[in-house]
């Protein structure tokens, strides 16, 4: 991909990067909803700039270093279908930067806005232990220590590639003092004597035939990190058989299984789940209590 000679500023490059994000149809997903601002993320994010810096910054001329670097990066973007979050190793959620790579999914889960909230009307106060299983990038756990100021936190993945991510965005928020990371399939590697109020969890949930047809984009992300069996709930099968163990008497458990959420519904008609609702986006997230995960049908 050649740039044309009379692109010189920042708005010219992201006005261009646009268009031919546009015309070559490029799948967004991972943060952005249209083209305009998937292009103000790159090429702001290569600059170093805020994706949020005044517009007047779009009449900045660009060296011709920098006009190298977007149009390596664009073409990258069209061509390999990398999603922008891994080409800048960072991405937002709950307002917050993480760093990522190919070994994290790119956060974008609606748990944000539980986060954002404080988990009302959930939890009626702050808990004093919680788990965030299946961490990746560690954002859930991270927001949620963030969140609650006084709560210890406990974050786990099954990979060691993910958690040396995590333990480095811990450390960018400086909460290795209350923040807690083990290596573990679900909750095997985390001590049976530890107990938490409240555990939550995006963990893998796309069944085998979704990710084959799934846009090149989410290729680039970790398999182990998405697909979860043939029907994408066995780790969920797991979390629900073993979770009430683990959880203190007036403990929660939340979930997300996202569209594995209709299978669910058909291998456990009438469950008793709390399907909870977002104004921001999302589905496929549920709630139980201690004595609803032993009550439940899959115990």
């Amino acid at each position: 991909m050649k740039t044309i000679s009379n692109l010189s500023t920042i708005g010219d490059f992201i006005r261009w990067a646009s268009t031919e994000f546009a015309k070559h149809k490029v799948f967004l997903g991972h943060g952005s909803d249209n083209y305009w601002d998937e292009a103000v993320f790159l090429v702001l994010g290569l600059l170093k700039q805020p994706w949020n810096s005044d517009k007047a910054i779009f009449h900045c001329h660009v060296t011709d270093e920098e006009k190298e670097l977007l149009v390596t990066h664009i073409d990258l973007r069209i061509r390999k279908q990398i999603p922008v979050a891994y080409l800048l190793g960072e991405a937002w959620f709950c307002g917050l930067p993480f760093k990522v790579n190919t070994h994290t999914l790119i956060p974008r889960s609606p748990i944000g806005e539980l986060i954002e909230r404080g988990y009302e009307p959930w939890l009626a106060m702050e808990p004093d232990r919680i788990l965030d299983l299946c961490t990746g990038s560690g954002c859930i756990g991270i927001a949620t220590a963030l969140a609650f100021p006084f709560s210890e936190v406990d974050i786990s993945d099954i990979s060691a590639d993910a958690l040396a991510v995590a333990r480095d965005n811990v450390a960018t928020y400086e909460l290795e003092d209350r923040v807690t990371l083990f290596q573990s399939d679900v909750f095997d590697g985390i001590p049976a004597e530890r107990q938490y109020d409240l555990i939550v969890s995006n963990p893998p949930y796309v069944d085998a035939n979704d990710f084959d047809s799934m846009p090149a984009e989410y290729q680039h992300e970790p398999k182990l990190g998405l697909v979860s069996g043939p029907d994408g709930l066995d780790i969920c099968r797991k979390i629900l058989k073993e979770a009430a163990s683990r959880l203190t008497e007036n403990g929660l458990l939340i979930v997300e299984i996202g569209n594995s959420a209709e299978t669910f519904e058909q291998l456990w008609p009438g469950s008793g789940v709390s399907w909870i609702e977002f104004e921001q986006g999302g589905h496929g997230v549920f709630a139980l209590t201690k004595q609803d995960i032993m009550a439940g049908p899959w115990q």
